[in-house]
Order: structure tokens, then sequence, then C-alpha cells
């Protein structure tokens, strides 16, 4: 998410800075918006010039690079350890007046403002996959977080030319609340032999219109992301109906993550594409 937020800032004129811990996915990234902002001009999207847009983004490893940023979008994976050891160095890096931008599944967005001297400035900001073409944003008010940070997103997503509902602060939120209850079923149509992957995912589309269905949307966003949201609503809410499927924990075992891997519940012939077979 992280790859697809920064081209979208980079191809909106905003200088951006990506960091991660991991050299190599940095170079991973560069790659992959040079190769997403040529696709966007293929597929009529922003008119940018490659190479101007690219030299927009400061790729590094040192979060001291955020130590003049006016907005940060954290898109960490869905563990809350991962998250938590983030926001304090997050909030001693940043200048006092520098809004946090929670892009999470799951993870409550009050919670994440406790971890901070600034809750009046940590809202959600859950981009859809990809980031640079879905055209709405869920925006997340937590407890504390103020009407000028409210305001100060919803410029931003304008700016950005995305579409943005605002709701209240809950674990999953209002998509991933459904929309993870709806994945993990369909694993478990899977798992207990009702149906093929291939057949689920033509059912939603053809029956229900559906663009993707939810074996193919899960292999898009991540198993182990599925996984680690869906573990995130058990803990919160201590419901059963949350608990992650045997055949999802299985397959992230096993390193079948969806697209990203080239892998999930459908095998795809180019990461790149995501073509399927």
């Amino acid at each position: 998410m992280g790859i697809g937020v920064s081209q979208l800032m980079a191809e909106n004129g905003y200088p951006t800075v990506l960091v991660d811990n991991d050299p190599s996915a940095l170079i991973r990234a560069r790659t992959a918006i040079h190769n997403g902002l040529r696709m966007r001009r293929l597929l009529g999207g922003p008119s940018v010039e490659v190479e101007a847009t690219l030299k927009l983004i400061t790729f590094t490893t040192d979060p001291g690079g955020l130590s003049e940023v006016d907005y940060v979008v954290e898109n960490a994976t869905e563990n809350w350890d991962v998250k938590a050891g983030i926001y304090p160095d997050l909030d001693r890096i940043c200048p006092p007046h520098t809004v946090f931008g929670v892009n999470t599944s799951a993870v409550p967005i009050t919670r994440i403002g406790g971890l901070t001297g600034r809750a009046d400035r940590v809202i959600g900001t859950h981009f859809m996959n990809p980031a640079p073409m879905k055209p709405m944003v869920e925006v997340i008010k937590g407890y504390h977080t103020s009407e000028e940070t409210i305001a100060v997103t919803a410029t931003l997503m304008e700016s950005l030319g995305k579409a943005h509902i605002v709701v209240n602060d809950s674990p999953g939120f209002v998509t991933n609340r459904v929309l993870m209850l709806t994945i993990n079923e369909a694993i478990y149509l899977l798992y207990e032999g009702v149906s093929t992957a291939a057949d689920i995912d033509m059912l939603f589309k053809q029956c229900f219109n559906h663009r993707m269905g939810p074996l193919e949307t899960a292999d898009l966003i991540g198993l182990d992301t599925i996984l680690f949201s869906l573990e995130v609503l058990l803990d919160n809410f201590q419901d059963p109906k949350y608990r992650p499927c045997v055949l999802l924990r299985q397959l992230v075992a096993a390193g079948r993550l969806g697209r990203k891997s080239g892998a999930g519940f459908h095998e795809y012939t180019s990461i790149m594409t995501g073509a399927a077979r």
C-alpha cells in the first residue's frame, strides 16, 4: 500500500518521502512506481512525466527523513506490535502540526492515537488497493480526532482526486467489518469443498455484478493482511464469527500470499500484471 499511496501523492505534485527499513523493498518500490506511472498513462490516467514524478519521491531507510513533512500516511502491516513500535518514533520526529493518517484495515484509530502525544491529529485514512485507481477513501474519526484534522484530511483527499466518507472509529470500520467476514466465509466454502475458488468468484461477479470475487479480492489485498485483519477483529470483538478459517492460516504459512507472491487462492502467470490462470 505504501507504494500505491506514494505514487498517488507524487503524481498529484506532492514531494513525498517513502520510508522502509528494508533497502531491497525500496528498490522494488521504485521499480513498481515507475511501472505504475507508465501503466496509468497507458490506461488514460494523469498525464505525468514519469521520471520527473519519480524525482518527487525520496526513498530512504531513515525515519528522520520525515522531520519536515506535513502529513504522514502510515502503511505498515496489520500487526499491532509493528504499528505500536512506529508511532512513538513518528511523534518524536515529526513537527507538532503533522497529521498522522493511519492506513489500516482493522486496527482502531483511537488505540493508535493513544501511542502519541497528538491524538487529536491522528485519523484513519483507509486507502483501497490499488490506491492510485480507487475513487474513494474511508476516513475514520478517532475518539480524539479534531475537526481541524478532518478538514485537513478532506482537503488532501480532494487534491488527490479522491472522494471520501467519514465514519466513526470501530475495529474494521465499515468496509472491512463486512468484507473480512465475506472473504472468510468464502474461504470456508472452499475449505469445506462446497465449490471451487474459480466458481465462488464467478458467482459473485455474475450474480452480483462485482468486479472481483471475494477470493480474488483476498489475493489482491494479501492473505497475510486478511489473516492479520481477522485476528484484530477477533481480538477486539471476542466474537467467534471472526475466527480465521484453517485454510487461510495454512496458505499464509505456505507463503501463498496472493498476487504479491505469485499465488494465493489463484495462481498468477505474472505478479506484475496479475493475470490469473
